[in-house]
C-alpha cells in the first residue's frame, strides 16, 4: 500500500520568524509621541500549520514568555503573521526575539514528531491489515468443494480430517486475532 507524506521543504522546515512587517509599525515610532509599547507584526517563514497554532497560542507559550521576563506580552495569529502585543522593536531585538524563535522552533520540532508517529502507526496498521488481507485471501483459496467420489480430504480418515480442521481452525484463529471477526 503506498501513502503520501509530505516531503517538500516548505512543509518539513522549522517554523520560524522571517521579518518584521514595518508597514504595521505605529507611525509614530522615534517621536515624542511615539507608545512605549505596541503590537508589533513579524512574518513567518512559511505558514503554520493547525498543531502549530495552537501550541503558540497555548498557556504553555504564555508560561514560558512569563517565565522569560515576558508576562505582558501577547501573541495572536493572522494568517502568515505573529502579531506579537505589548512589546516594541528593542525589547524583540533584545532578547524576546530569541525567546520567541526558541518556542517556535521547539513547537515545530514536537508537532512533527507527532506527525511522523502518527504516519508510522499508519504504516503500521496498513501492513497488518494487508497481511491479514493475504490471510484471509489464503484461507479462501485453500477451500476446496469436493465431491465423496473425489477422494480427498473430506472422505479420508479421521486423523486426515482431524488434521486439516486443525490447520484451519489455526487460520481462522490468527484472523480472529488480527480484528476480522468484527468486519
Amino acid at each position: 500500500m503506498e501513502t503520501q507524506t509530505r516531503t517538500s521543504g516548505a512543509d518539513t522546515a522549522t517554523l520560524g520568524l522571517g521579518s518584521v512587517l514595518v508597514g504595521s509599525l505605529p507611525a509614530a515610532l522615534m517621536t515624542d509621541e511615539a507608545p512605549d509599547r505596541y503590537t508589533v507584526e513579524a512574518v513567518f517563514t512559511r505558514r503554520p500549520e493547525r498543531d502549530e497554532i495552537t501550541e503558540i497560542l497555548a498557556s504553555e507559550t504564555r508560561a514560558r514568555l512569563a517565565k522569560a521576563g515576558y508576562s505582558t506580552v501577547e501573541l495572536t495569529i493572522s494568517d502568515r503573521r505573529l502579531e506579537i502585543a505589548n512589546t516594541n522593536l528593542e525589547e524583540l531585538r533584545d532578547g524576546l526575539g530569541g525567546v520567541l524563535a526558541d518556542r517556535l522552533a521547539e513547537i515545530s520540532e514536537g508537532v512533527r514528531a507527532k506527525q511522523d508517529a502518527a504516519a508510522a502507526r499508519f504504516r503500521e496498521a496498513a501492513a497488518g491489515e494487508q497481511d491479514r488481507a493475504a490471510s484471509v485471501a489464503a484461507l479462501a483459496e485453500s477451500v476446496t468443494f469436493p465431491t465423496s467420489a473425489d477422494g480427498v480430504p473430506g472422505s479420508g480418515s479421521a486423523s486426515d480430517q482431524r488434521s486439516a480442521a486443525t490447520d484451519d481452525r489455526a487460520r481462522i484463529d490468527d484472523w480472529t486475532d488480527e480484528g476480522g471477526q468484527g468486519r
